[in-house]
């Protein structure tokens, strides 16, 4: 075998594997992506905003994990009143909220310690813990290289970590903290908001992909969305 055949096979030993445990995760999958009538669904679009907060359809141990069965944001902090933000995923366990503006007399997601003010009324993931997870299905424009933007809060730092169909493909990513000992109210520790760039770089085949977002280390973060871009080099 001459070295250019030995190196091709290489490359096919080294692909199909990947591949193949792909779809093996793919069709054992039993999450859907979210859909409701405001909403309304399909897996959401890579390039573009992955919306944490729209995590698959499944429950406990199929789309998420959480380490208790109550949502602590709405119905809990955000009042049953029959809105769609206040009592948006209200009976699952991964627990939702979203950015509050122009409250007086102290302003919440939009304080002036935000390192990057984000939308109002923007749905998020919080009160995160080590161990807890969720699944969020795409769909890829085109196989490639992509990196994403990740827009957060995080109250003491953190660790965490993104699976491509069931596979670790990022290793653990540090979360710089968002905490601000000038900011005088203790609460606000959790609105500070700040853009990531390229937190991290992933191979994506075309089609679809199940994201799998893993808190690894400390928690006590806000996850709004992952912002996918194409790599070009």
């Amino acid at each position: 075998m001459n070295l250019r055949v030995f190196s091709v096979c290489l490359m096919v030993a080294s692909i199909v594997p990947t591949t193949a445990f792909s779809q093996s995760f793919l069709s054992q999958y039993k999450g859907l992506p979210y859909r409701d009538s405001r909403y309304g669904g399909g897996p959401q679009k890579i390039p573009g905003k992955v919306l944490c907060a729209y995590y698959d359809l499944g429950g406990e141990k199929v789309a998420y994990h959480d380490a208790d069965p109550k949502n602590h944001g709405s119905g809990e902090l955000n009042p049953v009143d029959g809105t769609y933000l206040n009592e948006f995923r209200i009976h699952e366990g991964v627990d939702t909220s979203y950015t509050k503006f122009h409250r007086k007399p102290d302003p919440i997601d939009d304080n002036p310690f935000d390192k990057i003010v984000p939308p109002a009324d923007l749905l998020y993931v919080g009160w995160t813990e080590p161990g807890e997870w969720f699944n969020v299905t795409v769909d890829v424009a085109q196989s490639g290289k992509y990196a994403a933007d990740f827009l957060y809060t995080s109250n003491r730092g953190a660790t965490i970590s993104v699976d491509v169909n069931g596979k670790d493909a990022t290793g653990p990513l540090q979360i710089t903290t968002t905490n601000d000992p000038a900011d005088p109210l203790a609460w606000r520790q959790w609105h500070h908001w700040n853009l990531a760039s390229q937190l991290l770089k992933v191979r994506l085949n075309k089609g679809k992909n199940v994201l799998t977002v893993h808190i690894l280390t400390n928690g006590n973060m806000n996850l709004a969305y992952f912002d996918f871009k194409p790599v070009h080099r």
